[in-house]
Formats: C-alpha cells, sequence, structure tokens
C-alpha cells in the first residue's frame, strides 16, 4: 500500500460530529495567506472529500494555473508537479506528523503546524507547511490547510512538528516511528512478520489468544491497515519492523 492510500484511510475513516462548520472561515484564511503570502494555499474538506486551490502569485513559479476545485481530499494539480520520491516523502511526512498529534493532549494539537521541504519537478525548492482543523465534537480532523511557498527556511529533505506558541520544533524522523505501536504491539507485529500464528503467540507471550486479537486489531487500527500483510508491509515502511 503506499503511503497516500494509507494517509488517505486514515483521514477518512474518522468519525466526524456536528458541531459548527468552519468552512467559511476557512476558506476566507486560505484565501488570505494566497493574496497576503502569495502562496498557493490548499483546503481539504475531510468530511466531503474534496479540496479548492486558492492560488497566490507563487502559482505562476511552480506552473500552476488558477483557482480550482478539486473532488478529491488531495491537491492533484499540485501533486503532479513533485516525482514519485517527493511524494512519498510528504505523505509519509503527514503520517509522522498525525501520529506524533495523537501522542499530544487534546487540547495543545491546534497549536503545531507541519513543515516540509520539497523540490519540484522543476527544480524549485518549495516550503510545505500544513495545518489540522479539528472537529472538537469528536476530535477528529475536520479540514487541512496546506500552503505552497518558497523555501524561506533551510528545511530542504527534512519534516518539522513546530509548536505555533512557543516557536520549539521537532524533527520527524525514523527514529520515532517505533513509538506508534507500544512495546507489545511491536512483539506481536514481529512475530507475525516471521509467519507465528495466534495460537504460538499467545504461547509464546503467556497471554491469551483472545488478548493476541485485541493486540493485532489495535495495531490495524494504528496503522490503518485491513490485514496482517499490509500491517507488516507498513511497519516496514515505518522501520518499526
Amino acid at each position: 500500500m503506499s503511503e497516500q492510500r494509507r494517509l488517505d484511510r486514515m483521514l477518512r475513516d474518522q468519525k466526524f460530529g456536528k458541531s459548527g462548520d468552519l468552512m467559511g472561515e476557512v476558506f476566507d484564511y486560505a484565501r488570505a495567506m494566497a493574496e497576503v503570502e502569495n502562496v498557493v494555499a490548499v483546503v481539504s474538506d475531510l468530511l466531503h472529500g474534496n479540496s479548492r486551490i486558492f492560488a497566490g502569485r507563487f502559482a505562476d513559479t511552480i506552473g500552476l494555473g488558477e483557482y480550482q476545485e478539486e473532488n478529491s481530499i488531495w491537491e492533484r494539480a499540485v501533486l503532479s508537479l513533485m516525482d514519485d520520491e517527493e511524494r512519498e516523502l510528504k505523505f509519509m511526512a503527514e503520517i509522522r506528523f498525525l501520529n506524533y498529534l495523537r501522542r499530544q493532549p487534546r487540547n495543545r494539537r491546534g497549536s503545531y503546524c507541519l513543515m516540509t521541504g520539497l523540490r519540484f519537478k522543476s527544480g524549485i525548492d518549495v516550503l510545505h507547511r500544513m495545518y489540522y482543523i479539528y472537529d472538537k465534537a469528536t476530535d477528529s480532523v475536520r479540514y487541512a490547510i496546506c500552503l505552497y511557498g518558497p523555501m524561506l527556511t533551510d528545511v530542504r529533505g527534512r519534516s518539522l512538528a513546530v509548536n505555533t506558541v512557543t516557536g520549539v520544533s521537532e524533527q520527524l524522523t525514523g527514529d520515532a516511528d517505533d513509538m506508534i505501536l507500544s512495546r507489545r504491539e511491536r512483539q506481536i507485529i514481529t512475530m507475525i512478520n516471521d509467519g507465528m500464528t495466534s495460537e504460538a503467540i499467545a504461547r509464546t507471550l503467556c497471554i491469551s489468544k483472545h488478548t493476541v486479537s485485541r493486540h493485532r486489531q489495535q495495531i490495524l487500527s494504528k496503522l490503518q491497515c485491513r490485514n496482517s500483510i499490509e500491517a507488516c508491509r507498513a511497519a516496514k515502511a515505518l522501520n518499526i519492523l
């Protein structure tokens, strides 16, 4: 499974409540950023499965057209300007950022943004900033706002979780990927990858088969996979295995 498909499932499989809709405010913010900062601003509506692109003057620099609306949460017009390696870098950074936020207190998740340094096919270095806006009723991500602009700081090839309140940043690397799963879950996914059955895992760890099944479900949920084969592939991609 590609990183885009995995991230897509993580975002789409959320439960949304009936809290107030901020669509107007979010679109106004993106439009203002495009006009004031000249960036390309993208709003992804995760509930309705679409996105809008507000093209600031930087769009001319990267060869992007005018304002667009897409029937997808992914800004395909922008993604097409990256090669496969850069797209995978972007999606992996967003997966790590989403899991990073899940480890933060709920009342602080809105204080962070993701910064990733990308290089487009044209050779232009681009600073990608992403903000998540949460559905307060369910604590699910309701909107994602992506800003694409010129590289203003040295983050080429890196991804940072930035606290916009304190200014403190933390690099998101593969070293933290194994924190997605607990120690016991890492043990079990390793045994699954080795071909062990639930019964064998239960005997080895001196736990019940029911407990093993519960851990399996937690692993699938955290890695957003449908079965053990996908989970093992995802764990390898995240350097957990």
